[in-house]
């Protein structure tokens, strides 16, 4: 497992402790959380469970039908 070091302003380290304390994570587990969450490539489970459960969900050529038509433009 890598270990990486990093230097923080004091106000912004007083601001991750507290979230850290506020998740029940250590420091460190905190920030590896985070750094996963935003390099993750994959939606999340409960987005997936989510596909398709709008039965009236338009479909893309009911929304694109639904576009208003573009001003015509001016001549330069």
């Amino acid at each position: 497992m890598g270990q990486v070091t990093i230097y923080l302003e004091e106000e912004i380290e007083r601001k991750m402790i507290d979230a850290a304390k506020s998740a029940h994570l250590s420091k460190s587990k905190w920030i590896a959380k985070l750094i996963q969450d935003k390099v993750a490539n994959e939606w999340p489970q409960s987005v997936v469970e989510l596909a398709g459960s709008w039965e009236d969900f338009p479909t893309l050529d009911e929304i694109r039908n639904n576009e208003g038509k573009d001003a015509s433009r001016e001549m330069l």
